[in-house]
């Protein structure tokens, strides 16, 4: 197989984004609510809809040509679907989850590469790694209604806070992580005061890209591909808290479990998971689950995590009481993102 010419690495990566919801889905003349578990796969090009309890796919919905990111509406009716293209193509699908078809696409020219995605507040958050920016999207208007530059390269991932009045994205090829803070300013004095955002910058280092902050909010925690440290940055202060010398050469996806007390870290270059200790910052366990492990998506409800294994073609479900991998679940080919 050819290099992937947008990611740069050796096998063409598919981002499988897998997302837990609570939605109304019409089979066989009947209606229920569910949970259901969002799957994209670059390969097929389709988003899998599957059963996250006995994960039996439903139904396999046509998506665009280099799906990476999915997120659902707080409704479970919609979900956005970011084709990346490397920073390229400017295209956010939109799948109808109950009658399980495309809508129409969103246009998010200029703002160019969308890739991380997020749902808070009624309204889409996206970065825009073209266009070195992150943009929000208001559903109910069909309008673009917020953007704002970092001026960082590789501006990727990102987590909005439940009050909408914190963005944190990180810079994959600056090496930094952004925090975007709602703010009152006066321009001069005797001028009245308005809303506007600031920027604090917050180096890391090169390669660092998963990300994810503490249930408590205190911490955001994040990970470098390049020289497999783990950064840890106070969100109060806004600054580095401390540096954790993991070696996770090819760190790709960071999540803390739904209890806050472990986080677990995905090596693309290895095919090991990492498991940390939150509170210690020691290491638990590695679990080898394949030759690639990227994306990773905590199941509360169930007591698993997923684990998206891009090279074998298949996610590791892991038990989060025995740290153990207890199934492998196939949704199409080279798995990878999650949100």
């Amino acid at each position: 197989m050819k290099p992937c010419i947008y990611c740069n690495r050796s096998r063409s990566v598919v981002r499988l984004v897998l997302i837990l919801l609570s939605c109304t889905i019409t089979a066989h003349a009947q209606t229920a609510t569910q949970r259901i578990l969002l799957a994209i796969s670059k390969a097929s090009h389709t988003l899998a809809m599957v059963n996250p309890e006995n994960l039996q796919v439903i139904a396999q919905i046509p998506v665009g040509s280099d799906p990476h990111e999915v997120i659902a509406s707080a409704d479970g009716k919609t979900a956005y679907v970011s084709i990346y293209g490397g920073g390229t193509l400017h295209t956010l699908n939109v799948i109808d989850l109950v009658a399980q078809k495309p809508l129409p696409d969103i246009d998010t020219q200029p703002l160019l590469g969308p890739h991380g995605l997020t749902f808070v507040n009624g309204t889409l958050w996206f970065t825009a790694e073209g266009s070195k920016c992150v943009g929000r999207y208001n559903p109910a208007n069909q309008q673009f209604d917020w953007v704002m530059g970092t001026g960082q390269d590789r501006t990727h991932m990102i987590y909005v806070t439940p009050n909408g009045k914190e963005v944190y994205t990180t810079n994959v090829a600056s090496g930094t992580v952004s925090v975007l803070s709602e703010t009152m300013f006066t321009p001069f004095t005797g001028a009245p005061a308005h809303k506007d955002w600031t920027q604090t910058i917050i180096p890391t280092a090169k390669g660092a890209e998963g990300m994810d902050v503490s249930p408590n909010g205190e911490e955001l925690w994040t990970a470098s591909s390049e020289n497999g440290n783990i950064y840890i940055i106070h969100l109060t202060t806004k600054k580095a808290a401390a540096i954790i010398d993991a070696k996770i050469a090819g760190a790709n996806r960071l999540k803390f479990t739904p209890d806050g007390k472990m986080v677990f870290i995905s090596s693309l270059k290895t095919g090991y998971l990492a498991i940390y200790d939150a509170n210690t910052h020691k290491e638990i366990k590695r679990l080898a689950l394949g030759r690639g492990a990227a994306g990773i998506l905590m199941d509360a409800v169930q007591q698993q995590a997923f684990v998206a294994c891009s090279a074998d073609d298949y996610i590791a479900v892991i038990d989060l009481k025995k740290l153990a991998v207890i199934q492998h679940l196939d949704v199409g080919g080279l798995p990878d993102g999650l949100a």
